[in-house]
Order: C-alpha cells, then structure tokens, then sequence
C-alpha cells in the first residue's frame, strides 16, 4: 500500500548480517508488486515506527523490479536509528514504510573510474561498480575498513571481480590507511572520474587531493552533512503561499516554517544528506550547509536543502 507521501508498506523478506555489525535487508512488496525504479547511488528512506526516518542507499540490482537491499551499520553512537533497524527489522516478515528512491549520487558515464569506500560507504557504490562493469569501463575499486571482519560485501567483490580491481585496505590486518593522495595523483594522470563514499575524514582528504580537477570528475557522498544553525537573523518568504517568517540565529528554515504554522514542506533526515526537502530558490543568497549538491550546483544557488542551510542575504525567497 502506497500512502500520500509515495512511500510504501514494504516486507522484510529476509534480514542477514554481512560483516561485523552489518545487517543487509531485502525489501519486497506484500503481493510481490514491481517497486519504483531506481539508477546506481539512489537511496530510500526507512519510515521507522519509532518516528525516526533514516535514509540508506540501495546496494541491490536495479535490473530487479521485485526487491530492494539496504546495508544497515549498527552506529555505536545511533540515536535511534539503526539500533531500530537491527533490532526490530531483523525478522523476516516484519514490515516497514519506506520512501521513493531519491538519486543525488548518480553515476554518469565515463570510460574510467577509480571507486572509494570506506566502511559502510561501499553500498552506493556497489551497483555503480555493476553498472560500470556491465559497459565495459575501465574501472578500479579502493576498500578501506576497520577490519577486514568489518568490510561487507568483501568476498563478494573478490569473487565476482579479483585482486586485479578491487584493494582491500583493512587497517587492522595492514596497520595503515590507503595511500589516498598517491592513488588519486594516479587516477589523475589516467584520466578517472572518482566516486567516493565514507566517513568524513576520508571523504575530506578525496576532495582535498582533488582540488582543482575538471567539474564532474569527483562525486562524493557523505554520511552526514556539518548541521548547524549558527548565523545572522534573515526573513524567509514564501512565495507561492504568501507566508513569511523570520529564521534567528540557531533554528533552521524548516523549523521556523513549522513554528509559523507552515507543514507543507518536504522532508526526512532534517540532517541535509537525503535532498528531499530540496526547495527552489527565487531570490536570496543561500548559505549552503547540505551534503548533497555539488560546488556547482551551489553555485548557480537555484536550490537548497532547507532543513540545515541557511541565507547570506537578510532576505531569501523560496517556491513553497
């Protein structure tokens, strides 16, 4: 059953753990409907019943209509997700609400890639390793992880594509992180489009190693955005409802729209890393605080992600 927000009552069809702390979910629908499509690097929200809303990205096969996986890492930190996830989603037959599949990570074509991962990270990438495979692009994958243990889908890379293409960089077993710096030089110098997925540092050190490079030859995903709602006081208008508010220092736009009595606008994570509450802009200058739009889509500033960015100009006009 579909709802009023596209999401849909989906069966967990089976539930098994894949390293260290990694539970994979497939996902079907209750009379084994066809479920929406979705391109490499989408992802889906998970409407969990305890009010929380996580988004995860799907490391399946899109070329199957009938299921949808998800890789859940237990956060020793969680605040309620995927704690949820592994203790209530682990039995086959449970149900879940889950959203339509969003893409902000999609793979564009290109005859050479160079793939990093780190941890939990390698999902979005596992079905663009697929989909590169599949068109015979020249391709490589680096894996780094806390341990080998800890690295899912590790004997599945292995077997489908060898030592060749896929490094494992476990740190555990080889005492150090992979030379980042070194490979992206190389990727450089052979003319690769690198998509990289991981923690923060990681996914910090890629961009720094790329800076400079050719619009659209880095892509990157991050777990979470830098949240804060530190700044300025500015007004908000909205212009198709008329409604205007001000947004003071500390509370987002999507909160001072909801204490103003607006709950029209779209959203989930309220963390700027699912793109769902992406707004268009009118007039204004955004301060972008998301994870999800590249430098030059912030920089035409045609949209923002409201629930954790925030206006340089005391004035900022939204199509909502």
């Amino acid at each position: 059953m579909v709802d009023s927000s596209g999401a849909a009552e989906l069966l967990v069809a089976a539930a098994e753990p894949v390293a260290e702390g990694v539970l994979l979910l497939t996902l079907a629908d209750p009379e084994e409907r066809p479920l929406a499509p979705w391109t490499p690097g989408a992802h889906v929200d998970l409407l969990l019943d305890n009010g929380l809303v996580r988004s995860y990205s799907l490391c399946g096969d899109p070329a199957d209509p009938y299921r949808y996986q998800v890789a859940v890492l237990l956060d020793p930190q969680s605040r309620g997700g995927s704690a949820f996830v592994h203790r209530e989603l682990a039995t086959p037959g449970t149900r879940v609400r889950v959203g339509l599949p969003r893409n902000h990570f999609a793979l564009a074509p290109a005859e050479r890639y160079l793939f990093v991962a780190g941890g939990i990270g390698i999902t979005p990438l596992l079905p663009m390793i697929r989909a590169a495979e599949a068109t015979r692009a020249d391709w490589r994958l680096v894996y780094a992880g806390r341990s080998l243990a800890a690295m899912a889908f590790r004997d599945e890379l292995a077997r489908s594509y060898g030592e060749g293409r896929v490094t494992l960089a476990p740190k555990l077993e080889t005492g150090r992180r992979p030379d980042l710096a070194a490979l992206l030089a190389e990727a450089a110098a052979e003319g690769r489009t690198v998509y990289c997925c991981g923690p923060e540092r990681m996914v910090d050190a890629v961009a720094a190693a790329c800076a400079g490079w050719p619009e659209g030859r880095l892509r990157t995903e991050r777990f979470r955005a830098e949240v804060s709602a530190d700044g300025s006081e500015f007004e908000v208008e909205l212009a198709r409802s008329g409604l205007s508010a001000k947004v003071p220092d500390g509370l987002s736009i999507l909160d001072a729209l909801e204490d103003a009595g607006f709950a029209e606008a779209a959203f989930s994570c309220r963390e700027g890393t699912c793109g769902s509450c992406e707004t268009r802009v009118l007039a204004g200058e955004p301060d972008h605080r998301d994870a999800v739009l590249s430098e030059a889509e912030r920089e035409t500033a045609e949209t923002m992600m409201i629930c954790v960015s925030r206006a340089r100009t005391p004035h900022l006009v939204l199509d909502l």
